[in-house]
């Protein structure tokens, strides 16, 4: 249901939504073509967020797109975590389209 919730609020935005199972398919996209965002669940079967995150700001690309994980991890410790990986924002669910567009804004992306 996040997930459909997210969708709707980032395509009211302009976005073109792809989605990923998992954090290897969400990589192997990210190498045939750099989206401009990514909303990303710490909790992924194969690669975790955090994993997916330290790949993604790896790969040497021209464009690096902006990051807000979306998830249930909400200590100062695992937001640190993130923001330390690459992340540009962090939002917890569950979320409100406020807060997500809030968020958003912050990182120019809305």
């Amino acid at each position: 249901m996040i997930r459909k919730i997210a969708r709707q609020i980032i395509e009211a935005r302009g976005y073109a939504v792809a989605e990923a199972e998992n954090g290897e398919e969400a990589l192997a996209k990210c190498g045939a073509s750099m989206p401009d965002l990514i909303m990303l669940d710490w909790d992924m079967p194969i690669m975790t967020g955090i994993e997916f995150l330290a790949k993604l700001r790896a790969v040497e690309s021209a464009k690096q797109p902006k990051v807000v994980f979306c998830t249930t991890h909400s200590s100062a410790m695992d937001i640190h975590k993130a923001i330390d990986v690459g992340a540009d924002e962090f939002v917890t669910k569950p979320f409100t389209e406020e807060s997500l567009l809030a968020k958003l804004r912050n990182i120019g992306a809305a």
